[in-house]
């Protein structure tokens, strides 16, 4: 046992030497000494940096506030860690009353500008031990002493949704303020609901006891802020209403809109295809009221039953929905769906036509019937009556049109390649197949109107091809064309076979060259009557133009030669001004000619080419246009029976007459200057004319001597009709979908210029840019030189995200507009300060963009501007208002603040409160805040903040 006994004492005499040798002397410093010392080197730290040197080394600008940043530490005691973090701003000049809405909610709660908050490292990230909370302040509170910091230090405490701290300031040598915040998150008492409870709660925190409260005037500083919040569509409201629709009559009553209920949008341009959702849930609007001083609860009551106007400022903020920001996929418009068009011309590569892709032999129609679904026959019924079966159409294509969109080479808005566009962006989710099946239909259609010889709606059948659109409008604008005339010929060939009198030999008279009837408007009589082509205006007029070239006096085109050697003319206009035949000195006529054939873009290409692979020859263009040339020369030939080939040069193609000693030849000189005294004229042909083996001699001589209604037009409509429909059953597919591609977002931009935004300059701006940008990036889609996988193809794909923001904008600015129409200032501030925030996201796609950032917009409002903001605020309807039970006071229009805020503040000197002392100094002998406190609740929950400050 004794040898035991020794060997443990050497051990323990082991033990006691080695930690001789690693001594740790702890009457110098305990650990819980060196975490405040730690604690206050860091401080010290923070204080020689300052907030210039601290922004420097990385401190954290917080989102909520412009003008607040935190840096951060980490502190360990024993086996805890602790994490104390600095709040500071650069310019700390604002006070807390103004309600300044970028304060941080301890700034807000206790009224001080910079501080500290220590708390543990953990989940909850609060201190739920009271005894360790108030010995982790003491230290906070040492650490601050010792390097005199004035700053308030605070520690979470309590469950985290209670939102509750404990502080402390030490305000120098003589003053120390206190904090405690706490929640209450459900069960607030009735007291509590009203003003006069809640300012008998901040008096009961100085008061020696309760009938101190009506047996003393305390003069309490108060400050108030009301949050209004605009009623959302409640959803129950919808169920309800549908279950009353399910009762109600077949028949709808008189004056009951329940059946159908209007959006906001109804009247909106793009309602026509879909329905967007509107970019402004709500407003919430904040009423300020300035300080005041209260004596007694009575005055708190009258408080209550101010009304919101008495306040001294109205601050009104937007609500907006959540994917007007960062759409992920979920927004449906204009933009998504064009998407999908893109898609579907990178796929439309894979076939030859567009029936490969809905036929069953195709082989890889199996995995398109697979991914891409057809829409059922209603549907499709459906959108073929809305484009040939609603009436006919013809709008005026360049009404309320952009500057810049003919620069895009599709089809206007309403026509009816156009229409199809549109309507194929929303059929079957805009895939290949749809569109395939839709545009085999619409194929069919068209031929069905050609073969029965119906009008085609939505095109227009006078006037001229429009070379500026895409392809395929020319040809239905053609085609219309054809189906006009072919109908046309078909009424004048029953009416010949129905009439038995002799009406057209009237016509066909001969009509003596000095007779009346040789006036321009006898014989656009005559040839109206018995024209194998129908005489369009535009003929007329072409015609008029010609004889008012050469005409020096008005009244010669009814002053026709009489002579009686006259031979007979037939289809003339007139004589034009004093020009004579060559060979018989009688006045030279002009003749009613035939309009030059319409041609498609393809067609005018064609002939180009073919001039191209001829070489630059006169005659080849001559034969390009020898139908045209031979009908003039024939129908010129019928108005000047003498005329000779010179005649027909000096009349069609005054440059080609050459007069002697001089290359060209200056018509209307001419007739003024002696033609008369010196016949015939000394001139002759130009080189080109005179030639031999001339083609236009040829054609002269060729040419037999008709009018033009003896003639045979020189538009067949049952030929080119037929070549434009099989154009039209066998276009490639790419070459259809780049038309389509071309002419849905140039229809799509044209429709949403139509909406109605109000003066906003920067939506104006960004339309501009939208058809500019549209138009250089379709550039590629009109030569058709695309192939798939193609740079353009993810070039459209980048603008579809251009659009989808331009839309975005589009959307916020009308419903802006309708809103504040009689206030343009509220919409006008809200969307530029909107496109502000909004500009750095639009060159990114919608999951680019930052959705942490919010748009958070405060506006102050005009007092004209006050009634605006209240009529949005409409009469809570009952199933709107059937949960509120209790009322916090200070109605608006029967709407009840969302939230209420209030700061009582008592206010004294040290000399004349029980703060005095003898021997005070005079730096304390100004007012002091001795009791504040701020309560932020609602009708359902109250959160408390006071500070209290003491003498030591």
């Amino acid at each position: 046992m004794a040898s035991s006994s020794k060997a443990k004492l050497t051990e323990e005499e082991e033990d006691e030497e080695e930690e001789v040798e690693h001594f740790d002397d702890f009457t110098l410093a305990s650990s819980w000494e060196r975490f405040i010392s730690e604690i206050e080197a860091t401080c010290r730290q923070w204080l020689a940096d300052g907030p210039k040197n601290l922004l420097e080394k990385g401190a954290v600008h917080l989102d909520s506030s412009n003008n607040l940043y935190k840096v951060k530490s980490e502190l360990k005691n024993a086996a805890k860690i602790y994490s104390m973090e600095y709040y500071f701003g650069i310019n700390n000049k604002g006070k807390i009353a103004d309600w300044n809405c970028t304060l941080h909610d301890l700034q807000l709660c206790f009224g001080v500008q910079e501080f500290l908050v220590i708390s543990p490292q953990s989940a909850s990230g609060v201190v739920l031990d009271a005894p360790e909370a108030s010995k982790l302040l003491s230290a906070v509170a040492i650490a601050l002493s010792n390097c005199s910091s004035l700053w308030p230090a605070f520690v979470p405490v309590h469950d985290p949704s209670r939102k509750a701290f404990i502080g402390i300031q030490n305000m120098g040598t003589i003053f120390t303020r206190r904090f405690e915040a706490d929640h209450i998150g459900s069960q607030v008492p009735i007291k509590f609901m009203h003003l006069e409870g809640l300012y008998e709660l901040f008096v009961s925190k100085f008061a020696y006891s309760t009938p101190d409260h009506s047996m003393h005037i305390f003069k309490v500083h108060l400050v108030m802020k009301l949050t209004y919040r605009t009623l959302p569509n409640d959803d129950d409201d919808d169920d309800i209403q549908e279950a009353e629709n399910e009762n109600a009559e077949s028949e709808v009553m008189p004056g009951s809109d329940n059946r159908n209920r209007k959006h906001w949008d109804d009247d909106c341009p793009w309602s026509e295809w879909y329905s967007a959702e509107d970019p402004v849930k709500g407003f919430d609007l904040v009423a300020i009221w300035s300080e005041k001083v209260v004596e007694s609860s009575l005055e708190m009551a009258e408080m209550e039953n101010a009304s919101p106007h008495d306040a001294e400022k109205w601050i009104l903020t937007p609500n907006l929905t959540q994917n007007l920001d960062s759409s992920k996929g979920e927004r449906i418009g204009f933009a998504s769906q064009l998407q999908l068009l893109v898609n579907a011309l990178d796929t439309s590569f894979e076939a030859q036509f567009m029936e490969d892709f809905v036929s069953v032999e195709n082989p890889g129609s199996d995995n398109l019937k697979s991914s891409m679904v057809i829409p059922p026959p209603t549907v499709l019924d459906r959108v073929l009556k809305d484009l040939f079966h609603e009436g006919l159409k013809f709008p005026d294509f360049a009404k309320d049109e952009h500057r810049s969109s003919q620069a895009i080479k599709g089809a206007p808005v309403e026509s009816l390649f156009a229409q199809f566009c549109l309507h194929s962006l929303w059929f079957g989710n805009c895939n290949i197949r749809a569109i395939a099946v839709l545009w085999i239909e619409f194929v069919r259609e068209i031929r069905w109107c050609w073969e029965e010889s119906q009008p085609l709606p939505k095109m227009p059948a006078n006037g001229s091809i429009d070379l500026s659109t895409c392809l395929i409008n020319q040809k239905l604008q053609m085609l219309a064309i054809c189906i006009d005339k072919k109908r046309e010929l078909n009424e004048e060939f029953e009416d010949c076979l129905g009439s038995n009198d002799d009406a057209f030999a009237h016509m066909e008279d001969d009509i003596p060259v000095g007779e009346k009837s040789t006036s321009f408007h006898g014989q656009s009589q005559g040839f109206d009557g018995k024209r194998d082509s129908p005489l369009t205006t535009k003929g007329l007029n072409e015609s008029k133009t010609v004889i008012s070239k050469f005409t020096t006096n008005p009244q010669d085109v009814d002053s026709a030669d009489k002579s009686p050697s006259d031979s007979i003319r037939r289809g003339s206009a007139g004589p034009v001004g004093s020009m004579k035949l060559l060979k018989s000195s009688q006045s030279l006529h002009a003749p009613f000619t035939q309009n030059a054939p319409l041609m498609t873009e393809d067609m005018h290409e064609e002939r180009l080419r073919a001039v191209e692979a001829f070489g630059d020859s006169f005659n080849f263009s001559a034969q390009l246009e020898r139908e045209t040339l031979s009908s003039d020369m024939s129908a010129f030939k019928a108005a000047n029976p003498d005329a000779v080939f010179e005649d027909f040069i000096r009349w069609h193609s005054p440059g080609d007459w050459e007069d002697d000693g001089s290359e060209a030849n200056d018509l209307s000189e001419n007739l003024t200057e002696g033609m008369k005294d010196d016949w015939p004229p000394r001139g002759r042909l130009s080189k080109r004319m005179s030639g031999n083996g001339n083609l236009w001699r040829k054609i002269w001589n060729d040419a037999p001597t008709l009018p033009t209604y003896e003639q045979k037009p020189l538009l067949d409509p049952s030929r080119e009709g037929e070549k434009i429909l099989h154009y039209l059953e066998t276009v490639r597919p790419h070459q259809l979908l780049e038309q389509m591609v071309c002419t849905a977002f140039r229809a799509s931009a044209d429709t949403l210029n139509h909406t109605k935004f109000g003066s906003l300059k920067e939506m104006t701006t960004k339309m501009d840019q939208l058809y500019l940008t549209m138009a250089s990036t379709l550039r590629p889609l009109q030569g058709n030189v695309l192939s798939g996988n193609s740079e353009t193809i993810e070039d459209l794909r980048r603008l579809c995200v251009i659009f989808e923001h331009v839309e975005k904008l589009l959307t916020l600015a009308a419903s802006l507009h309708r809103k504040f129409i009689q206030a343009p200032r509220i919409s006008e501030a809200i969307f530029s300060d909107y496109y502000n925030f909004y500009l750095p996201t639009m060159g990114m796609g919608s999951a680019d963009i930052d959705v942490q950032k919010e748009f958070d917009m405060k506006l102050q409002l005009r007092l004209k501007e006050r009634h605006v903001a209240s009529n949005m605020f409409t009469p809570p309807t009952a199933n709107q208002s059937w949960r509120k039970v209790l009322s916090m006071g200070n109605l608006l229009n029967g709407h009840e603040p969302i939230l209420r805020e209030i700061i009582f503040s008592m206010r004294d000197r040290p000399g004349d409160s029980h703060y005095a002392v003898g021997s005070s100094p005079r730096s304390y002998q100004q007012e002091i805040e001795t009791y504040r406190m701020y309560i932020c609740g609602t009708s359902n929950d109250l959160r408390v903040a006071l500070s209290v400050t003491s003498y030591d």
